[in-house]
């Protein structure tokens, strides 16, 4: 019995949280994957586009919520997401068109593009801060739990109770979807084995008649919503607070990175690492431990390695261990 309930904890306070990161976190670096393969940069502003989509798809979910529109017992942000998503992908259609196209007429280095994406990056932070403001925004509604912890103890008469959010459940699904919809895009598409190929070589794709523009348009608009999807389900699980998509930007990097810059499956792969290391290296351990050890063992302290307020630190170690010793990543990309 005790194991059972050490193995709740375990599935409560890491497997299930680390599993709704990690799908975050890899439609995050999805959208980074994609900026580079296909336009062959590293977007610094994409934890502010997320920021961004989530916002525009607060401010339409609360006209629907004052409405009274609603979907039950799922939230009403689902419905407000193709706002949100055109709102964003408007956004970066026309950043591209006013910045990053001059720069690609004048075959600009790429740290020169990864500068130039910094400055974005502070135009959005500071775009989304003006419009919605500094503080937490709640804007979750409908069922917040799939099953309580009290329903689950009640039905297996276990003294650890497992809660899955509604919030984790529609990450998960929602993710999910989003990877299959794009690797079928990309794999079985005209317009999206045009990126491939762009992505591929360039110079070719171009004298076989390939539109470089569109393709860059249509890489825009799926990075659009990539990132605005994965910006609402992180808001959804975590709460919507504009610095906090700042931050993201090192876990999802690192995500995209350790997979394989480039390499969309690696860019998933990655996500879920990121995430199960962070959550598994700052949980402490103790009522696990309780459990499983006999009285005597028992620990006193928390059985912790890192304190949660380290563990960006996880992603920034992972990241400098797999640049010292596998800069390519786990999956050798940089092609879409």
């Amino acid at each position: 019995m005790d194991l059972l309930n050490a193995v709740v904890a375990l599935l409560n306070f890491v497997i299930v949280p680390a599993v709704a990161y990690g799908s975050q976190l890899a439609l995050g670096a999805l959208g980074v994957t994609l900026i580079y393969g296909i336009l062959r940069f590293s977007n610094f502003a994409h934890g502010d586009t997320m920021a961004f989509g989530a916002m525009a798809t607060i401010l339409a979910t609360w006209g629907l919520q004052a409405g009274g529109v609603s979907l039950g017992p799922l939230p009403t942000a689902l419905l407000a997401l193709p706002v949100g998503i055109a709102a964003t992908a408007l956004l970066v259609l026309a950043t591209d068109k006013l910045v990053y196209k001059f720069y690609r007429a004048q075959k600009a280095k790429p740290v020169i593009l990864v500068i130039v994406s910094m400055g974005v990056m502070f135009v959005m932070n500071g775009l989304v801060r003006f419009i919605i403001g500094v503080d937490d925004q709640q804007f979750a509604d409908g069922a917040r739990f799939v099953i309580s912890a009290r329903d689950f103890r009640e039905m297996t008469g276990l003294d650890e109770g497992l809660a899955i959010r509604t919030a984790t459940v529609i990450t998960v699904v929602v993710a999910g979807i989003c990877v299959a919809a794009l690797f079928w895009f990309l794999n079985h598409t005209r317009t999206g084995k045009s990126m491939r190929a762009f992505s591929d070589n360039e110079d070719l794709a171009l004298l076989s008649g390939i539109n470089p523009e569109r393709v860059v348009a249509i890489t825009w608009i799926i990075v659009a919503a990539l990132a605005t999807i994965a910006g609402v389900l992180y808001g959804l699980d975590k709460g919507f607070k504009p610095f906090t998509y700042f931050q993201l930007l090192l876990p999802i990097f690192a995500a995209a990175i350790v997979g394989g810059l480039g390499s969309p499956l690696g860019a998933i792969a990655g996500g879920f690492l990121i995430a199960f290391s962070e959550v598994t290296i700052t949980y402490a351990f103790k009522k696990v431990a309780t459990y499983v050890l006999p009285e005597a063992l028992e620990p006193q302290g928390l059985v912790q390695l890192l304190s949660t307020d380290y563990k960006f630190a996880v992603s920034f170690a992972i990241l400098v261990v797999v640049l010292l010793f596998r800069p390519t990543g786990l999956f050798q990309g940089k092609a879409v």
